[in-house]
């Protein structure tokens, strides 16, 4: 389904400098395969979702730059898909798929879709079209985010908690700075998982158990103020003014 390149050599390719969040959408795992090597390769930054309400979900968490996705799914079409997204926002969308005919692009189209792959696809080809609307797309916002005892710098990928930097590993830094763009909200295990550690990782709690009483440690000896309220069951709720036990 992919020309161009066989997949040894995909798999091989040297990474160079570009960047970039993508979502691919699509249930064959072939595509998914050599997609996910072919656009890691280049830099970008990946997330697969399997099936339509998958991808949704990770969109909704993860703010991916682009998204690709196939548009005859089990389930919600990749019509439906284009349409559910371009109501959030104004992310670039590939479609790809098997129908070639004038009136599949045009519904694809007039659903909020940038551009349509007919498949098989020349994976080069594929790469210039990504490339080409990233160039397009709208920058992501660069300002820090300031909430509660929290200044959160995604660009720099630095954190201060009451005036003070505090050093983080990269996935407790992710963590935390998914936690702060939804403050005072619950954000439940699953929504955590996908958007730090990917979907493949969205039925394995144990990661966010570790990782969550690493960052809870790590806040409250600097500053003796618990920030990640627990919901039990549910997930996780980030407080950025903190509270003691006394005052719980």
């Amino acid at each position: 389904m992919i020309r161009g390149l066989p997949d040894d050599v995909i798999f091989g390719w040297k990474k160079i400098a570009m960047s970039g969040r993508i979502l691919v959408i699509d249930d064959e795992p072939q595509i998914t395969r050599v997609l996910r090597a072919a656009l890691s390769a280049q830099g970008y930054d990946i997330r697969i979702a399997n099936d339509p309400e998958e991808g949704l979900h990770v969109f909704r968490d993860w703010t991916p730059d682009l998204v690709i996705t196939d548009l005859m799914m089990p389930g919600m079409s990749g019509v439906e898909v284009c349409r559910s997204i371009r109501s959030l926002g104004v992310t670039p969308i590939i479609v790809l798929s098997v129908r070639d005919h004038e009136r599949s692009k045009v519904e694809a189209l007039d659903a909020g879709a940038d551009d349509y792959v007919t498949k098989p696809f020349n994976i080069q080809e594929l790469l210039a079209r990504v490339r080409a609307h990233l160039r397009r797309a709208p920058e992501r916002g660069t300002s820090a985010i300031e909430t509660g005892d929290f200044v959160v710098d995604a660009n720099a990928h630095s954190i201060t908690v009451q005036g003070k930097p505090i050093h983080l590993t990269p996935k407790e830094f992710d963590l935390l700075l998914h936690l702060a763009r939804h403050a005072g909200k619950v954000i439940t295990h699953r929504a955590l998982l996908t958007a730090v550690w990917g979907a493949q990782s969205a039925h394995q709690p144990e990661y966010l158990r570790v990782f969550v009483g690493q960052l809870r440690k790590k806040l409250e000896s600097q500053t003796g103020r618990q920030y990640i309220q627990t919901e039990p069951w549910v997930g996780y709720r980030f407080m950025p003014e903190g509270w003691t036990e006394n005052q719980e």
